[in-house]
């Protein structure tokens, strides 16, 4: 079982490479943004899976702290981006 969880964790690795590209080449900052909340749940699984692996609850609540700040960045740029949006542009909202 502990194969699957090693193959598991390879795969979400090869994610966060994606992830990589993604915000290598953008092109816009939403893209870029996107590909930051893939590194957090994506993060967040790799320590919940290790946590399994290795039976250490503690890589639990820090898989949860990722996780919840990947959530607040998030609101973070999406109020940001809100807020740069030039006056009458309502279609954007």
């Amino acid at each position: 079982m502990q194969y699957f969880y090693f193959a598991l964790i390879l795969f979400l690795l090869l994610t966060l490479v994606a992830g990589l590209w993604r915000i290598r080449r953008g092109p816009t900052p939403a893209d870029r943004m996107l590909a930051a909340q893939l590194f957090g749940t994506t993060a967040a699984a790799i320590l919940l899976v290790l946590a399994e692996v290795s039976d250490a609850p503690a890589l639990r609540d820090v898989a949860l702290v990722l996780a919840l700040l990947a959530a607040i960045t998030v609101t973070a740029f999406t109020r940001r981006a809100r807020i740069s949006l030039p006056p009458g542009d309502d279609d954007a909202r």
